[in-house]
């Protein structure tokens, strides 16, 4: 859809891009992201065209413009990068024009240089240019085009003199600045949705507050941690510089069908029960479990967290033990089999005796509206980021309506969706409000696998769906990290911190935790899931047994590389052995070079080819270039050897200049 702004027939504009669900729904950015707009500009016949990108704020003013340049000769699609400086929900259209002025200049430099017309031709470019001068405000610029149409009308002059003169640099500088614009037309307006930078960018680390400062000993009942001994393991988590502090659900817990240790069927008295099992007499999704304390200690701890430049993340999981008020409250709240028994959740092989899900067939405005009311509660007690179980099982739009209920009135509230299922549910999550998702980034390993999925998140998804790379969860340790040891939990923290600008670890990653349920499984022996897992992290540090120096330092060069903030622009380099990979990230003057060996148990050697183009870099360029994990300096230029070592050497990770 087009619209006319000035004489002629209209130019086409067509295929802007990004266009998030034919427009329907929008983009989206966060403060100060770079992002590019592109559309299909073209018309008939041979008119040189130009086109711009324009962006209108919340209140309706417009931004920019930000110049179109033709990606690539002969292709129409013209493209430019832009960005908006405040959050909220903004439009942003392309306008194209057709230039008489630049018509006739290319023209008649090549009539002049070839000798046909050339009175005739000058005298038509003078009656251009005099149209354009009339259009200038600026004294320098009219004067420059006052200075070419003198010259233009010089006889004394040969016609390559005179064609000189309208081509200067000043002229051309004069023109470009105030083109002349003809058969002006815009595309229709799409919108976008615009956050804080916490939505794309930032470093996540999930544990249990439970099992910090709880005391296990063999034939006693153990003691569950607090949120006051909790706290004392946040400022070893603010020194490894992560950014936000993700907490699973800390509610009461229900004691029906409670799971023992390893997901036995049958707990003891003394078992713990797994946090997803929300729900008891003591409460439901607004309470806290009195083993943790109080809303007044959760509070100190949000507190603390605060101090230490840290946010807090909670768990979101809609779904109930058969203890949770909501079940003699809300009984149609849930599915009922035809004996008028409640089904309980599963998801095959697996199965969950100790948690009902919810039906939304019956109420869902009232389950909406329940719902809000949980997140506002929490909201209201310095929380302003929802982890989201499994989103993918709840109807979209009773998602939909939540999140805009909640960002309506606090848009800087972040929803991640905790959805490892179908691409499409995935990317239609993204669409109707998630900030960040979860990624099949945990089952990349080949150099194949990361390259074709990294490109599919920063070229074909990236205007929706924000990815969060976590190496590993509570469900979720990888058969990678099993097998590979410590140089496997090395190389895939250098690979999710510098690959994704969200990314984050599960507690025990830094200590390489790595012992299976069972082979061929994913569950991790005696899980935290099920049972108080109290580690010597001190002992640890001590005895060498922690990678937690590497993680601050992978955390600390995110912190000063706005390249490792931004997801789109990631370029990847040639390496002429399929166990390195290596690739690098741009932003302005900040370049990251990353170099990687995907082999935790073998020293792999390669030749890396560099596109320093790419890099920012001439031809033929040397340059030098500093390792962020070992401080060593370097000269490189467009082929370098690297030979990388698991446990010494895992990775380069290279800053420019």
């Amino acid at each position: 859809m087009t619209a006319v702004y000035e004489r002629g027939v209209p130019l086409s504009v067509e295929d802007v891009r990004p266009a998030v669900d034919g427009g329907r729904r929008a983009a989206k950015s966060v403060v100060g992201e770079v992002f590019p707009v592109s559309a299909l500009v073209f018309v008939e016949g041979h008119s040189v065209l130009g086109a711009e990108v324009v962006l209108c704020d919340p209140e309706g003013r417009e931004t920019g413009p930000w110049p179109m340049t033709e990606s690539a000769p002969g292709t129409d699609r013209w493209s430019a990068e832009v960005g908006a400086d405040a959050p909220g929900r903004w439009t942003y259209r392309v306008r194209a024009w057709s230039d008489p002025v630049a018509t006739w200049r290319r023209d008649a430099a090549v009539k002049v240089s070839a000798g046909v017309d050339c009175e005739h031709t000058l005298e038509e470019g003078a009656v251009h240019l005099e149209g354009a001068r009339a259009r200038l405000t600026d004294p320098r610029a009219r004067a420059a085009v006052q200075e070419a149409l003198t010259a233009l009308g010089d006889a004394t002059l040969s016609p390559h003199e005179r064609m000189n003169a309208v081509c200067s640099a000043a002229v051309r500088a004069a023109l470009e600045a105030v083109p002349v614009r003809e058969r002006l037309t815009e595309s229709r307006e799409l919108p976008l949705l615009v956050e804080r930078e916490r939505a794309l960018y930032g470093s996540w680390y999930e544990f249990f507050p439970r099992s910090e400062g709880a005391l296990v000993e063999p034939g006693r009942r153990p003691v569950s941690g607090t949120f006051a001994t909790a706290a004392r393991r946040l400022p070893a988590i603010a020194e490894m510089g992560f950014d936000v502090v993700y907490l699973p659900p800390i509610h009461p817990i229900g004691t029906t069908f409670r799971k023992g240790p390893d997901n036995a069927l049958s707990a003891g008295p003394h078992d713990v029960g797994v946090p997803w099992a929300v729900g008891s007499p003591e409460g439901g999704h607004d309470a806290i479990h009195p083993d943790l304390g109080t809303l007044d200690d959760f509070d100190a701890f949000v507190a603390r967290a605060t101090e230490l430049g840290l946010e807090v993340a909670l768990d979101f999981a809609l779904q109930c033990s058969p203890d949770h008020p909501w079940v003699d409250k809300h009984p149609d709240w849930f599915h009922h089999r035809p004996d008028g028994t409640i089904a309980y959740a599963e998801n095959p092989p697996k199965k969950y005796q100790d948690i009902y899900p919810i039906a939304f067939d019956q109420d869902m405005p009232g389950l909406i509206a329940e719902t809000t009311r949980i997140l506002r509660h929490w909201m209201a007690h310095g929380v302003r980021i929802f982890r989201v179980d499994n989103p993918h099982t709840k109807p979209v739009v009773f998602w939909e309506q939540v999140i805009a209920d909640i960002n309506r009135a606090d848009p800087d509230v972040i929803f991640l969706a905790e959805a490892f299922t179908r691409p499409a549910m995935m990317r239609t999550l993204a669409e109707i409000g998630f900030q960040q998702s979860y990624t099949y980034f945990t089952w990349r390993n080949s150099k194949q696998e990361l390259t074709y999925y990294v490109k599919e998140l920063t070229q074909e998804t990236a205007a929706v769906l924000r990815p969060n790379f976590f190496a590993n969860t509570p469900d979720i340790l990888p058969e990678f990290l099993q097998h590979g040891g410590r140089p496997a939990f090395e190389l895939r923290a250098v690979l999710a911190a510098t690959l994704s600008p969200s990314w984050g670890v599960y507690s025990g990653y830094e200590l390489c935790e790595n012992i299976p349920l069972r082979p061929g499984g994913e569950d991790y022996l005696r899980s935290e899931k099920y049972e108080l897992r109290p580690r010597d992290w001190e002992s640890a540090a001590r005895e060498g047994r922690t990678i937690a120096p590497l993680l601050a330092a992978l955390n600390d060069v995110r912190r000063r590389s706005p390249a490792l903030r931004q997801l789109r622009d990631v370029h990847f380099h040639h390496a002429d052995n399929d166990a390195v990979i290596a690739y690098s990230k741009r932003s302005g003057s900040n370049t990251v070079l990353v170099v990687v060996n995907l082999d935790p148990h073998h020293t792999q050697e390669a030749t890396v080819r560099l596109d320093l183009e790419a890099l920012g870099l001439a031809p033929g360029a040397v340059f030098r270039v500093r390792d962020e994990l070992s401080g060593d300096i370097y000269h490189w230029n467009d082929t370098n050897f690297v030979r990388l070592t698991p446990g010494t050497a895992p990775a380069h990770l290279l800053t420019i200049g």
